[in-house]
Parts: structure tokens; C-alpha cells; sequence
């Protein structure tokens, strides 16, 4: 069961709560993608032999990940958001579907440490 609390967004006077979420939302989402395009030319950089490129958008991946960490698990987006609606389900700051924003860090962790473990491999091989 999901015990998750939907609620609308906050009634607004001149709809600019409305609007500053939907920017948060949309600048979250920019954000999100760019680091899954991160993860997954990782392993296509070892592929290719680009160990100089992986190794850069792995520490691009890092740093987002240290980032989480110092927000206690959370992208500081979700905070920002979260002024502006009482909604709380796992997509109320992001434009992803809610099964995906809930598996969201399992998803991606998984495959962020897949790639990570191929460009080992490629080098190794090298």
C-alpha cells in the first residue's frame, strides 16, 4: 500500500507559487537527465577507450552524489520545491513518473556501478 500524501498545490493569489514550481520542476528534470546521460555514456566512453571521458563524467556523477549525501539523501531541488506545494509524493519536484522517481537512486546506482565496473574491465583489457 502507498500511505503517501497527495495533496493539490497551495491556492495561489497571482499563480506565481504555481509558476516558480513548475520552473523548479522543469529545472530539476534538466538536471536529472544530464546526469543520466552522464551514466550512461560512462560505459560507452570505456568502450570506445575514452578513459579520460569516463573518468570525468564519473566524477561528475560523484560530485552529484556527494551533493545528495550532504542533503540527507535529497537533491536540494526537492527542498526548493517543496515551498511552494504541500504535495509530497516522489514526483512533486520532478517531471518523472512516479514509479521511476520513487526507484529513482536503486535504478540509477545500479547502473551508474555497472558502467563503472565495465570501464574497470576495458582498462584492464587494454
Amino acid at each position: 500500500m502507498n500511505d503517501t500524501k497527495v495533496t493539490e498545490v497551495r491556492p495561489q493569489e497571482n499563480g506565481k507559487s504555481n509558476t516558480l514550481l513548475i520552473l523548479i520542476k522543469f529545472a530539476h528534470t534538466i538536471v536529472w537527465a544530464l546526469f543520466v546521460a552522464c551514466i550512461v555514456a560512462i560505459p560507452l566512453a570505456g568502450m570506445e577507450r575514452r578513459f579520460d571521458c569516463a573518468l570525468v563524467l564519473s566524477i561528475l556523477v560523484l560530485l552529484e552524489c556527494v551533493v545528495i549525501v550532504t542533503n540527507r539523501g535529497r537533491c536540494p531541488l526537492t527542498d526548493v520545491a517543496a515551498r511552494y506545494t504541500d504535495d509530497r509524493a516522489d514526483n512533486f519536484d520532478i517531471y518523472l513518473p512516479l514509479w521511476l522517481a520513487r526507484h529513482n537512486k536503486t535504478v540509477f546506482g545500479f547502473l551508474f556501478l555497472a558502467g563503472e565496473l565495465y570501464v574497470l574491465a576495458c582498462w584492464l583489457k587494454r
